[in-house]
């Protein structure tokens, strides 16, 4: 565990009774793995946290995925207590940048900073932004996929050097609402499809069981081959059925069910098992992350997708008053036909005067990634390319 020392005094804000934070940058992967009591306890204590940012998800994505040695967890502690944490690690090409843990499968990332009372500034976010500036002297901070009130934005907003707002991936979110009142939002012949529906899935029998956390790990091993199953012969997202993402998986979720984090449903019919779904909870949101689905549910013309979100919404229910039913990334047909509010998540690049020229670098990558895509998805519509 690195110690960055006291903050720089341009960066913090004095209090003559209280102690200075100490910041500290963990680079050692077991001692990240102990900090799961108190990474949880922040967790819980940070309002604008999500399933993507505690400790399980982190650290298992660390174990599958990470590399040695770029391991960068900036950790902020007052008279001990851990009061805010970035979970970042190094990425050398193809320029040095510091990203959040789990980016390419998480659909939101984070910092955590234990909330204070509203009428008081944060210290630990004044400390938390002292200890990336130290780390910005020679890469360029990029977070990626950050959700709206999210804690970077306040990073955002205080960080004196040179920083950029980008757009990221779209995202969908719904009313916490039952299902009959989300089906009510719907224009009427919209509706009666989508209770049409319903009446058909409850009169083939099938029926819903939230898995018990003793059974989880079994439980999404299942949900990985129905997933598999499901997609066999069509495009699938690669990542989903590689081995790292299935042992990351497993071992992730069985700890984020017992702390609240997660939950897996299983769908039974003719007492077999056809569908499984892992949905993320926190106190403001719920999504639903990956399902599997055996293909015999669409031979019989069920509706997958409207099953799911039923089962979603009753994971809401006795919620906060603003939380959401959150269908994550992506604006699929089939998200859009129940009149979502449309969310851009952001990509905020922060960096110092010495590392700006990064932030051009990554700017004219996102450019050349863009046009790139336009490129192909033109090719295609000119029916010359594949697909």
């Amino acid at each position: 565990m690195a110690s960055l020392g006291p903050a720089p005094a341009v960066l913090t804000r004095p209090d003559p009774v209280a102690p200075a934070p100490a910041v500290t940058v963990c680079t050692d992967s077991a001692e990240f793995g102990r900090l799961r009591e108190e990474w949880n306890r922040l967790h819980r204590a940070c309002a604008a946290a999500t399933p993507f940012q505690s400790h399980a998800w982190l650290h298992s994505w660390w174990l599958s995925y990470g590399r040695p040695g770029r391991l960068r967890v900036v950790l902020v502690r007052q008279e001990g207590r851990l009061v805010a944490a970035a979970p970042l690690m190094l990425r050398p090409l193809p320029f040095p940048t510091l990203t959040p843990l789990g980016t390419e499968i998480s659909d939101f990332s984070d910092v955590l900073v234990e909330d204070a009372p509203a009428a008081s500034p944060s210290r630990a976010v004044d400390a938390l932004r002292a200890g990336l500036w130290r780390l910005a002297r020679t890469a360029v901070v990029d977070f990626r996929e950050v959700r709206p009130g999210s804690t970077v934005e306040a990073l955002y907003a205080r960080w004196p050097g040179p920083r950029r707002r980008l757009d990221d991936s779209p995202c969908l979110e719904l009313p916490a609402l039952p299902m009959d009142e989300l089906v009510g939002r719907l224009p009427r012949p919209r509706a009666q499809r989508a209770r049409a529906k319903l009446r058909k899935l409850d009169a083939l029998g099938i029926e819903r069981r939230v898995v018990p956390a003793a059974d989880v790990d079994e439980s999404v091993r299942r949900l990985l081959d129905l997933h598999r199953l499901q997609w066999q012969d069509r495009k699938v997202t690669t990542e989903h059925v590689r081995p790292r993402f299935a042992e990351h998986l497993t071992r992730a979720v069985a700890q984020m069910a017992r702390t609240g984090d997660a939950v897996v449903t299983e769908f039974t019919l003719d007492g077999s098992v056809v569908a499984a779904d892992l949905t993320f909870l926190s106190p403001r949101l719920a999504g639903g992350y990956l399902y599997g689905a055996h293909p015999q549910l669409r031979e019989r013309k069920v509706d997958v997708a409207t099953m799911l979100l039923r089962s979603c919404a009753e994971h809401l229910q006795g919620g906060s008053r603003d939380s959401v039913l959150s269908l994550l990334r992506g604006t699929e047909p089939y998200k859009l036909h129940w009149r979502p509010e449309h969310r851009v998540n952001q990509r905020y690049l922060l960096a110092r005067h010495a590392t700006a020229p990064l932030i051009g670098a990554v700017l004219a990558d996102v450019r050349a990634r863009s046009w790139a895509k336009r490129a192909r998805t033109a090719w295609k519509e000119r029916g010359a390319g594949p697909g």
